[in-house]
């Protein structure tokens, strides 16, 4: 009720005064580059289009069975990207809190020795049952997925082409570099390992 009132009494004002309220449009600049929004935008629309697969229904409610949508076998690889790096998400995350792993300048994972002593409370079952095979073996599949959306980032941008792909790779290393935890590995754009603070 108030706002009715306020915005009566604006337009009353600006009707007495003979003017028009202008229109203000506030453009505020992002610290992101042109490239690093293309691609943004190239993998949200990807993640948008992974929870539509998730969340599509197989029967419709007459009780049919729904064929799905059509997809090329490039976007569709992409999907299973997405899901393969959302499933191993909470393994890479201890990998990371552990040591185990980092984010190299190529938007990949780097292994590193497993090392179970000085694990934290949370992550010491996890440090316990874990085995290089399935650790080397998740790091593995997590990079193939990341390579397919970083691709397909390339393929649905017409501005990026594959020459583009060593910049696309260094945009998944910052933002992964921007989103990393403190204590987490890092590598910088010269190859040298750090702990982010």
């Amino acid at each position: 009720m108030k706002r009715l009132i306020l915005a009566a009494a604006l337009a009353a004002h600006a009707a007495l005064a003979g003017c028009t309220l202008a229109e203000v449009k506030v453009n505020v600049a992002s610290e992101r580059t042109s490239l690093e929004n293309q691609i943004l935008g190239s993998y949200n629309s990807l993640s948008e289009e992974t929870l539509l697969v998730a969340s599509v229904r197989g029967v419709d409610p007459l009780g049919h069975i729904q064929t799905p949508p059509r997809r090329s076998r490039e976007q569709q690889d992409a999907i299973t990207a997405m899901q393969v790096m959302s499933f191993h998400a909470d393994d890479v995350e201890a990998f990371k809190r552990l040591g185990w792993a980092g984010e190299d300048n190529q938007g990949l994972l780097k292994g590193f020795p497993i090392t179970r002593e000085h694990a934290p409370d949370e992550f010491r079952d996890f440090a316990a049952r874990y085995r290089q095979q399935e650790f080397d073996a998740v790091l593995a599949e997590v990079n193939r997925a990341r390579e397919s959306v970083m691709r397909r980032a390339v393929e649905t941008n017409t501005a990026l082409t594959q020459a583009d792909l060593p910049k696309v790779r260094a945009v998944f290393a910052k933002l992964a570099a921007d989103t990393a935890k403190p204590g987490e590995r890092l590598q910088s754009s010269d190859g040298t390992w750090t702990v982010k603070k």
